[in-house]
């Protein structure tokens, strides 16, 4: 798994089984291996190649992730029966009927030997879905005594029941946001949101970022690096002290978070991902909902996406529902993802 905020690859090992109806799992090894330099540099100037290099760019991305798998699966002593990849987006435009995930999945087979599931999105968007998001499969499976199902990644997202169906989308950008302006102060991240507990709240940045058209759009939707760039980014005046924007973002997150679930009954809502770790935009977040805020252990914090894909892996091989057309929007359910045999 590797998200927008391009802090590395999430590798899990994962094992599933059924029992009375019910999905179980175990995550038995876990590791993020960051990007060097040279990888980060080149997944951040993708969007500007030419077919021909990102198509080169693909398989060199595949081969590389092919190595890391199995660099992991030799530390760990384990054994494993497919690998589920979701690569690394460069485009993601539903509306105009594309995404792309690079990271080859035939590239990878070639390294491993291994049987590969990846390109998990394109089925969906192609039957007019968002292809987007696809973990509330695993939030509806995995995680069903939770009200809610809150990712505070790259872009926040949410999934939920509402009479009997899975919805969820995109609610704001989060920690690719916060990561670009915590690197303009020479970090990688804000870590523990303690640059942004320095800032102080902008009134006027707040509310144009609020009044965005996205956040008046029902779903299905979603988020992209392209609306990152185009739309929310040029927003942000540059004479406003960094720790300020900071400051800033957080209460946005927060605020838009509120503004999701406040109309539904109170009840407990899981939050993973990175930004589960920034105490600042956590406080701000408790400030705004009075809904039970649960933050589970730092593997399930930061490996939680790694699992659900490798869950949709586990249901793409038995050909079994991985994506439900009530979140994406698609003509359809549909079971995704593209399988390279060893």
């Amino acid at each position: 798994m590797s998200g927008t905020s391009l802090d590395g690859v999430d590798i899990a090992c994962c094992e599933f089984w059924e029992s009375n109806t019910k999905v179980h799992f175990n995550i038995l090894a876990a590791e993020t291996i960051p990007y060097p330099a040279e990888w980060k540099v080149k997944l951040e100037k993708a969007p500007s190649l030419s077919g021909l290099e990102i198509t080169r760019l693909d398989l060199q991305y595949g081969t590389y992730l092919g190595k890391l798998t199995n660099d992991f699966i030799d530390s760990n002593k384990i054994r494993v029966q497919w690998i589920a990849s979701h690569g690394h987006t460069i485009f993601h435009q539903p509306d105009r009927g594309f995404t792309l995930q690079i990271g080859h999945g035939a590239a990878i087979a070639a390294k491993t030997g291994k049987s590969i599931i990846s390109d998990f999105r394109s089925l969906d968007v192609a039957l007019g879905g968002q292809g987007a998001p696809l973990v509330p499969v695993g939030d509806k499976h995995l995680f069903g005594e939770y009200d809610f199902c809150l990712n505070l990644g790259g872009f926040e997202n949410i999934s939920m029941d509402i009479q009997g169906k899975r919805i969820a989308f995109d609610i704001c950008p989060a920690n690719t946001a916060l990561n670009h302006f915590a690197e303009k102060l020479g970090f990688g991240f804000d870590k523990n949101g303690h640059l942004a507990a320095q800032g102080k709240l902008n009134v006027d940045l707040l509310e144009q970022l609020n009044q965005l058209d996205y956040y008046s759009k029902t779903p299905p939707k979603s988020l992209g690096r392209e609306w990152l760039e185009t739309s929310f980014l040029p927003l942000i005046n540059q004479n406003i002290p960094i720790t300020d924007v900071l400051s800033t973002l957080c209460e946005h997150i927060a605020m838009q978070t509120a503004k999701t679930v406040s109309g539904f009954p109170l009840g407990n809502l899981l939050i993973t991902g990175g930004g589960a770790e920034n105490g600042f935009l956590i406080s701000r977040i408790r400030e705004h909902i009075k809904h039970q805020i649960v933050i589970p252990d730092k593997t399930l914090i930061h490996f939680k996406e790694a699992l659900v894909f490798a869950y949709l892996g586990w249901l793409r091989s038995k050909n079994k529902i991985n994506t439900f057309s009530s979140v994406t929007g698609a003509t359809r359910d549909s079971s995704g993802g593209i399988i390279f045999y060893s």
